[in-house]
């Protein structure tokens, strides 16, 4: 229902308030009653007459008169909020806000707002228009406001909930502060969580000297594009690196011990001397990577779970791949001269055309292994105990 504001008509003082309820007649029988008068008729602050109850707005200033005419030489409009002991008009950091008295107090009688308009009281600082002025941002008074109003807490996604929470602290509306404290404590567990992008590893890579180790153990990198990156030495070790793209890039000497690399793409990446035992990398796309350190540092991948993944064309002389397994893996024209695969799961694997020679693949599971067109026959030696 409206609320609207009657003067008699051709004067601007004792206006009252009046709730618009059904019909423009039970208007006018409200306003006989109040003014002590036969209202017929009922003006707009400009002279318009109103003959239909649906023309009425909320906060309508009207004159009412006894069947003349509209006595606009002494009229003016009054804005009705000023004139409804109920009403207020906030003047928040140069944003004018309409509210009640009642909606500041009702709900959280003992905070800021409530203190500052509760029992009649009003403060003494009011703008040129006589709104009460409250030097605070109106951002995030508007959601602070709703909430007063009906209780839920909304707000727009350019809002900050840490802002909004520092203002609910600041206006006392101690029933929304455990709210806003979740959504910020859930915001921060969100942040922690989130994976770091190419721009926090390039950001760690210019600030720290090369002298320093770098450490990214335990960090989550999951689906980060670290492709073409100089990466040596880095401790990876536990590091979430599900999904990455690191094409190309130099992991040489890296630690990247128990790290999660399944799915991954590593085609033509470093990895000479890489320490990547008990690693993930279950349907890695390891194509043309380079093991092989010509000083003579193995890389070891003991352990390493490469099953269903993609070594074709790498250089892997020396690795030790001992009891990892690599079921279903391509290994086809891979290099593994002098690797150690003992204890390896092959079962499935693909290692046509391969070099094998002297590679140690004592106890492994061969299980329709292929070795079609290799480079060099398997000795005896090389499988049996």
């Amino acid at each position: 229902m409206k609320r609207v504001v009657l003067f008699k008509n051709g004067t601007e003082v004792d206006g009252k308030v009046f709730l618009v309820t059904h019909s423009l007649e039970d208007l006018l029988t409200s306003a006989s009653a109040k003014f002590s008068i036969q209202a017929k008729r009922l003006f707009t602050a400009q002279g318009g007459e109103i003959d239909d109850v649906k023309l009425l707005r909320d906060d309508d200033v009207l004159y009412v008169s006894e069947g003349e005419d509209f006595k606009g030489s002494t009229a003016r409009p009054v804005k009705s909020l000023k004139n409804s002991s109920d009403w207020l008009v906030l003047n928040v950091g140069g944003t004018r806000f309409s509210t009640t008295r009642s909606t500041l107090v009702a709900k959280e009688p003992s905070s800021m707002l409530a203190r500052m308009f509760g029992s009649g009281m009003t403060p003494a600082n009011q703008d040129s228009e006589g709104a009460y002025l409250i030097d605070r941002s109106p951002q995030y008074f508007e959601p602070i406001l709703n909430y007063l109003r009906h209780g839920k807490l909304v707000y727009n996604s350019n809002v900050s909930p840490e802002g909004l929470l520092e203002e609910a602290r600041f206006y006392g509306v101690e029933s929304l502060i455990p709210q806003l404290e979740n959504i910020v404590s859930q915001m921060h567990r969100s942040r922690d969580l989130a994976p770091l992008g190419r721009r926090d590893v390039i950001n760690a890579l210019i600030i720290t000297p090369f002298t320093t180790e770098l450490r990214f153990q335990g960090v989550n990198l999951a689906g980060s594009d670290l492709s073409r990156l100089d990466l040596r030495y880095i401790n990876f070790k536990y590091a979430c690196l599900h999904g990455c793209r690191i094409m190309g890039a130099n992991l040489s000497w890296c630690c990247l011990e128990r790290a999660d690399l399944s799915h991954s793409q590593l085609d033509g990446a470093q990895l000479l001397g890489v320490k990547m035992l008990c690693a993930n990398l279950e349907g890695a796309n390891l194509r043309s990577c380079n093991f092989e350190d010509p000083a003579g540092s193995r890389a070891n991948m003991e352990s390493v779970n490469l099953k269903g993944a993609n070594l074709e064309g790498s250089n892997m002389a020396g690795v030790n791949l001992r009891v990892a397994t690599l079921k279903n893996a391509n290994l086809q024209n891979c290099v593994l001269r002098a690797a150690v695969l003992a204890g390896a799961d092959l079962e499935n694997c693909d290692l046509s055309g391969s070099d094998l020679h002297e590679a140690n693949l004592r106890g492994a599971n061969l299980k329709d292994a292929a070795f079609e067109l290799m480079l060099t026959p398997l000795h005896m030696s090389q499988t049996i105990r």
